[in-house]
């Protein structure tokens, strides 16, 4: 208690001291050329044609940003010499189909481009959420990856930033590259000097402009990932219709608002600081711009004055010059913009680099005929945490065995599941199966070993026998589903539905969506574990809401219907430890006792400590909790 009350005042007092805490391990910088080139290639394979647009875009806007500074030129020298009126129509002739072939060409390369754009970050979206569901469950319990996660969703959360934001500054730094490469062009043949000072002020208003991004990014936005996280949380607390009752029960709206109120402020004070800082950058831009324009003027006059430049040259020079220095100012601004996309993309590539390839040369589970595990000297402790939830587990499960694991809440019981289904590695230790490390076995492949039931049971919005198969509606076996679901104890209810199995579950996605009540959901859990038919069946206190003896037959008739199926039936109460073959007592992170039900009871220990009082308690109330069992 001592050393945390410590760590606590030392991270305060660096706090006021200005000092950084640690960045967040999994980020990663990629560079911008190694982003551009990543951008790039995901546009080039979601979308085949944006390379090509992009290319057209880049041509077309050329030749509309620089034509009507040739024709003032051409009309002005043409009515200097007094050139001949046939002449005049030639050339306004060729400049208006030029225009409109550009002008055509810019507004059909637009009009194919933007969709193709969000097209591919929706698809990059679908990579994101696809990620989050194969990577190892632990890391959604990791502040750090999900910091990550919250910064991916960002970068492709909308047009402007982060992966489609890169993609905009990719045409957009294209289509300003040709622009500016034809100024120079023009530019050079006025006066070098000129040019090289408007590129040396252009790069000034870019160094300002990149520092200024970079650091309102590490220092504003980059923090804020934890606030995004919070604000989701307290946006779905407060419209999700499972809390919707709790809100209105305990009047808690005052309350929520109050803590959105107070979070809202950490946003606001950012936005305050970042509007401040790009002012002060704003106003930097401006004073250069103001001194470019001075140079020009100032040139452009002693040329006409001293060296005999024509008017049209003038009217050529003015023009091109202005457009070029927009140009040039408008390249390294995309430039800036480009960096702080590529630091959005940053974000993006970090999340999809997490755990990436973990699965390559680890191999799939073989076909057993029989299961048999073991936990050799496995602790574990959830990630930050000092305390393990789980100390030196040594047991073994056995093929075809019913194990029965007990203890209070908090035990370890759920935690020495999760070990055993591979949502966690042990901290220390390992697992065995069949005498193979499961560490040397894919994910995905060692979960098809278990038909898990959890306590916390999910309905998705699909019809009935797809949420009993979880697989697709024409991968599954409409029989072998609906005798899932007749075994699990949903006779009854199939029979009410005038659809059956082909129900819709949920409202959420149809109006005539069915919910099932709690009871309803659990057996509809029982159905998916039948359903799968998987070696290993797991129960994680799927019954907790009912009473003990309630729970008691449905473990009994469930393990009836799996046969001779390994199976592992987790409870805080000991309903369930009479039919097994062998008890593991658990307590404070720790199996503090094995063996047989009337072994156990023998012995004295804990466990029969707590079958006792739980005993006691049925005896007790025993006749008048079934007197008022029939009566309802």
């Amino acid at each position: 208690m001592k050393n945390n009350e410590e760590k606590e005042t030392k991270k305060k007092k660096k706090k006021r001291a200005g000092q950084k805490e640690p960045e967040n391990r999994y980020h990663k910088e990629h560079g911008l050329w190694s982003n551009v080139k990543y951008i790039f290639s995901n546009m080039a394979r979601m979308e085949r044609r944006l390379p090509w647009l992009i290319l057209l875009a880049a041509v077309s806007t050329v030749a509309m940003r620089y034509l009507w500074n040739f024709i003032a030129k051409f009309v002005l020298d043409m009515v200097t010499r007094e050139a001949p009126v046939e002449d005049l129509i030639r050339m306004m002739v060729f400049v208006f189909m030029t225009q409109c072939a550009s002008t055509i060409l810019k507004s059909y390369t637009d009009s194919q481009i933007w969709w193709r754009y969000i097209a591919a970050r929706l698809k990059m979206m679908v990579e994101k959420n696809y990620k989050v569901m194969t990577m190892k469950f632990e890391y959604l319990e990791d502040t750090d990856v999900m910091d990550c996660y919250q910064k991916a969703g960002n970068a492709v959360g909308n047009n402007s930033e982060g992966v489609e934001g890169m993609m905009h500054q990719i045409e957009y730094s294209v289509t300003t590259l040709f622009v500016v490469i034809f100024g120079l062009a023009i530019m050079g043949t006025m006066n070098v000097w000129i040019m090289l000072g408007m590129i040396a002020l252009a790069f000034a208003n870019f160094f300002i402009k990149n520092r200024t991004n970079r650091y309102t990014k590490k220092t504003i936005w980059d923090p804020l990932a934890t606030w995004w996280r919070k604000r989701n949380y307290m946006e779905n607390v407060t419209t999700d219709f499972k809390t919707a009752k709790d809100i209105r029960a305990f009047g808690l709206k005052d309350r929520l608002v109050g803590k959105m109120r107070e979070l809202n402020k950490t946003r606001i004070e950012a936005e305050r600081k970042n509007q401040l800082l790009w002012w002060y950058t704003g106003q930097a831009g401006n004073v250069l711009w103001f001194l470019s324009q001075c140079a020009l003027y100032a040139w452009l006059v002693y040329a006409v004055i001293k060296k005999g430049m024509t008017i049209g040259n003038f009217t050529l020079y003015l023009g091109s010059a202005a457009t070029f220095f927009s140009q040039i100012i408008s390249l390294f601004d995309g430039l800036v913009a480009m960096l702080a996309r590529s630091r959005e993309v940053d974000d993006w590539r970090s999340f999809l680099e997490i755990d990436d390839g973990a699965e390559e040369g680890l191999q799939a589970v073989p076909k057993y005929d029989r299961y048999e595990f073991t936990f050799e000297n496995v602790s574990f402790r959830y990630p930050k945490a000092e305390k393990y939830a789980l100390k030196n587990m040594n047991i073994t499960l056995r093929a075809g065995e019913r194990l029965a694991v007990v203890g209070l809440n908090g035990a370890g019981k759920s935690t020495f599941i999760k070990l055993l289904l591979r949502l966690y590695e042990p901290t220390e230790g390992r697992i065995l199966l069949n005498g193979v490390d499961i560490r040397t076995y894919k994910r995905s492949e060692y979960y098809k070993v278990f038909s898990p039931v959890f306590q916390d049971v999910n309905i998705f919005a699909y019809p009935f026998a797809e949420n009993v198969s979880m697989d697709t509606k024409e991968a599954t076996d409409r029989g072998k589903a609906e005798k899932s679901l007749r075994d699990a104890g949903l006779s009854e209810k199939l029979d009410s539905l005038p659809k059956g199995i082909d129900t819709e579950l949920l409202k959420i996605i149809f109006d005539g969506g069915v919910d099932l009540s709690g009871g309803e959901k659990q057996k509809l859990a029982l159905a998916r574990a039948l359903y799968k038919d998987a070696p290993v069946v797991v129960l994680d206190e799927p019954t907790a809401a009912l009473d003990a003896l309630a729970e008691a037959k449905l473990y009994q008739d469930f393990d009836k219907l799996i046969g001779g199926k390994t199976a592992v039936y987790i409870s805080h109460r000991l309903s369930s430890t009479g039919f097994c073959n062998a008890v593991a007592m658990f307590k404070d992170g720790e199996m503090v006792e094995y063996g047989t039900h009337e072994s156990l009871l023998a012995a004295g220990g804990a466990y029969a400590e707590m079958f006792h009082v739980q005993a006691q308690y049925y005896v007790e109330g025993g006749e008048e909790d079934g007197e008022e069992r029939k009566e309802a």
